[in-house]
């Protein structure tokens, strides 16, 4: 029988010390690989372009930003990233929040080490988790906020244009062609488009837009 592929990690946490253990904790398991560390988000969207990783412990709280930023800027640069929160934080909003960014998990610093490694080869291999101990305050966040189609109007008219040809199935260059614009440029208004959508990939931008257009 083929053995599985190793699945690469990268490690996102402000604390040397949750790092080290996080390491000593996993580096023993020969289907794991860590192959990056990061204490800030300026660091961790450097890694996940440098060390290609499959998944991602990625902490909520970080010197120059949150983990949701990171998880955005690193879901943007790699979109086939996984990422797994890790934290100690169990508020309700923010997990929320973390999930609409595009987490696929969220699990709190107690889990125990047998959890934690099913956990990354679950998210690693399709799957979401979410820690039991906030689960129905996650869905009653998500189920009560408020429909992310006011980012919309925080688009400027050349965003608008570009959004509206990728909901149309467009790519970057067919996009830009249509609007005498590069594919880079296209790309970057992309970028803008997804932060003031608060969404991490071109699909979840487009089922906005699809939803607004389609109101009365």
């Amino acid at each position: 029988m083929i053995p599985p592929p190793v699945l690469r990690l990268l490690l996102v946490d402000d604390s040397e010390v949750v790092r080290l253990g996080l390491r000593t904790l996993l580096e023993d398991d020969p289907a794991l690989e860590i192959v990056g560390e990061a204490a800030s988000v300026a660091a961790a969207l450097e890694a996940c372009v440098r060390d290609r990783p499959d998944v991602a412990l990625l902490d909520i709280r970080l010197p120059d930003g949150t983990g949701v930023d990171a998880c955005r800027g690193m879901l943007q640069r790699r979109p086939a990233l996984r990422i797994l929160m890790l934290t100690s934080v169990d508020s309700g909003p923010l997990v929320a929040e973390a999930i609409r960014a595009g987490a696929h998990g969220y699990l709190l610093k107690e889990v125990h080490a047998d959890a934690l490694v099913q956990a990354i080869r679950d998210v690693a291999a399709g799957k979401s988790v979410l820690d039991p101990a906030i689960t129905g305050g996650v869905l009653r966040q998500l189920q009560d906020a408020p429909p992310a189609d006011d980012g919309l109007a925080t688009l400027s008219p050349q965003e608008s244009r570009v959004l509206a040809l990728i909901a149309e199935g467009r790519t970057n260059k067919e996009a830009g062609a249509a609007l005498n614009l590069s594919e880079k440029t296209v790309k970057n208004y992309l970028n803008n488009i997804f932060e003031k959508l608060r969404v991490s990939r071109r699909a979840q931008a487009a089922a906005i837009y699809a939803r607004h257009a389609a109101r009365p």
